[in-house]
């Protein structure tokens, strides 16, 4: 097991996170369940599948989870 903490993409998708709920928070209020929604919903998932793949038991596991973030970038 890894720990995602040390992970400077895990750090890096954090910040990208923090940076699209403020984008989004300038957005209108008809895009509030629509695109906003859509775009932190993606930006969330970039370290939640990083430290989800940190907890998996293999190298093997831990590279597909770090797919799938890249898939949400």
């Amino acid at each position: 097991m890894h720990n995602f903490r040390e992970f400077k993409v895990w750090k890096m998708g954090i910040e990208i996170s923090k940076l699209i709920f403020q984008i989004t928070r300038t957005f209108p209020a008809e895009e509030r369940y629509s695109l906003t929604s859509q775009l932190t919903r993606c930006a969330i998932s970039i370290p939640s599948n990083i430290a989800g793949g940190c907890g998996r038991k293999s190298n093997k596991e831990l590279n597909q989870f770090l797919s799938i973030s890249l898939g949400s970038i």
